[in-house]
């Protein structure tokens, strides 16, 4: 019998334990995630840090943690993006992820993730862009 959750999956189920347990200030949130960040291979490591900066340059408000071990972005308590290295999940590419407190609401259909193997001028601009309204500026 095929097993339900991957290795991978439930080691993400079991950071989210912990970081559910953990009483950290903004301060000590933001040094654990920009830590996990440090942990990332050199590729996705420099993607994670382009999609930090743009995140909180858009919105500096955001709190940032971790979130299943993936550096997230809340407001009003509800994560609104994160981003997931390739590594974590053995996957070709990183993923910009948007949680449903995203105002990205196009109709009936619109894109909640993308995947992410460079952040250039054009990237960066779609990026902000998303933020901007995921946060409804």
């Amino acid at each position: 019998m095929a097993e339900t959750f991957s290795k991978e999956e439930r080691a993400a189920m079991r950071e989210l334990a912990k970081e559910r347990k953990l009483q950290q200030t903004r301060s000590e949130s933001l040094a654990a995630t920009l830590e996990r960040i440090e942990t990332m291979a050199p590729a996705d490591r420099e993607l994670a840090l382009a999609v930090h900066k743009l995140a909180v340059a858009v919105y500096p408000n955001f709190e940032v943690k971790t979130w299943y071990g993936m550096p997230a972005y809340y407001k009003d308590g509800k994560v609104v993006v994160f981003f997931q290295d390739g590594g974590k999940f053995q996957s070709r590419y990183c993923t910009l992820g948007f949680q449903d407190s995203a105002q990205l609401d196009q109709g009936s259909f619109w894109a909640t993730s993308f995947a992410l193997t460079k952040v250039d001028k054009k990237v960066s601009a779609e990026i902000t862009a998303l933020i901007k309204r995921a946060v409804g500026l």
